[in-house]
């Protein structure tokens, strides 16, 4: 099935290319705890059998290779660069080459002052770069969005804000911007005792701006949606694989699936199993 020429404009059609992230759960990387030493430098990489971004397939059902590195200081500031393969600009015909998706982010992380030690506050910006070479009268799919996050040990609640248009996303007649794009998301990892076992749980909406939900009449429908996932993992705690995360989940979305096929017929959309390896060094 062919997609329409609205997604020749736009890349709203997969874009939903960042949660589980950050937890983005696997598929975003989020920000390190907060360090004991004054510097603290790591990376991490993982295989994927498919990179999911909120609750849309990025490589149509193909595997991902993801990376990145993070600097934490004491203070609770923090940066990163994050790395993955995609497929979706090609697919949908946006980029004539691309094929990688480059994350730059960096924040504020911080516990409140006991007794309300458990709560945790994070702000920062997050960009998500698509080098490559776009289509004639493609717009950059080049994203920045705000965040703030509220948490409590093992679970948070994360608010994302476009700053600019939602990964070149024009979704109407009339043009209208879709900068002030928001996605709110719930995402839980929680550990069983001292086993190295987690359940994994999450819920995002997808608000955009100017996607029919506005009244606007020369809309060509709404394309935010709702995405949730649920799994498990188990972290290795000894031994040669020490760090060594492996894990499982199932992913589904109430995404409409005409605006999400992209032109070789893959259903970005549709509900899916995820496994993956991931070490942290």
């Amino acid at each position: 099935m062919q997609a329409s020429a609205l997604f020749r404009q736009s890349a709203l059609a997969v874009a939903c290319g960042a949660l589980f992230a950050g937890s983005v759960l696997a598929q975003t990387p989020a920000p390190a705890a907060a360090p004991t030493a004054e510097h603290t430098f790591t990376a991490n990489v993982g295989i994927y059998s498919e990179y999911i971004f909120r609750g849309i397939a990025q490589t149509a059902g193909r595997p991902a290779l993801q990376g990145g590195f993070d600097y934490a200081h004491a203070s609770g500031f923090y940066l990163g660069t994050w790395a993955s393969n995609i497929s979706w600009l090609e697919d949908f015909g946006l980029y004539n080459r691309s094929s990688l998706e480059w994350d730059f982010y960096g924040g504020y992380k911080q516990n409140f002052p006991d007794p309300y030690g458990d709560f945790f506050y994070d702000v920062g910006f997050y960009g998500y770069v698509y080098p490559g070479r776009k289509n004639p009268g493609v717009t950059s799919v080049d994203t920045w969005e705000l965040y703030g996050a509220l948490g409590w040990k093992w679970v948070s609640v994360k608010v994302s804000y476009s700053l600019t248009d939602y990964f070149g996303a024009r979704p109407n007649a009339s043009q209208s911007k879709t900068d002030g794009t928001f996605y709110i998301d719930a995402s839980a990892t929680y550990p069983i005792e001292e086993t190295g076992w987690a359940i994994l749980g999450h819920v995002g909406h997808l608000d955009v701006r100017h996607d029919g939900s506005d009244g606007d009449p020369t809309t060509a429908g709404k394309v935010g949606y709702t995405d949730w996932k649920l799994g498990v993992s188990y972290t290795v705690p000894e031994g040669l694989f020490k760090s060594v995360e492996l894990g499982a989940y199932y992913t589904d979305s109430n995404a409409k699936q005409r605006f999400y096929t992209d032109l070789t017929g893959y259903d970005t959309t549709k509900a899916r199993g995820v496994v993956y390896v991931k070490k942290t060094f």
